[in-house]
């Protein structure tokens, strides 16, 4: 993956919510990667977020093996776990 890439769509997000019309222009527009969302807090992983934004946490995903993992190199990774920060989160 491009290592530019997960800043490049966390600035694209600009805020915005995670709901299923934001997922879907995301795959229509990105088709190479794979994206997955859900609550920051559910993230137990020790790897920290790729990028950091107000609302926002990206992971790296790495689908190598047959078994995905968190990564924080973009070299593997073929797709994003976007975590979704809420109030009580911060």
């Amino acid at each position: 993956m491009d290592p530019i890439l997960p800043t490049a769509i966390a600035d694209r997000l600009g805020g915005r919510e995670l709901d299923a019309d934001t997922l879907s222009q995301l795959r229509q527009h990105y088709p190479q990667v794979h994206f997955t969302t859900c609550a920051a807090d559910d993230v137990v992983d020790p790897v920290r977020p790729y990028v950091e934004r107000p609302g926002l946490r990206i992971y790296l995903v790495d689908a190598r093996d047959h078994c995905l993992s968190l990564t924080d190199d973009p070299e593997p990774a073929s797709g994003l776990l976007l975590a979704a920060v809420s109030n009580e989160d911060d």
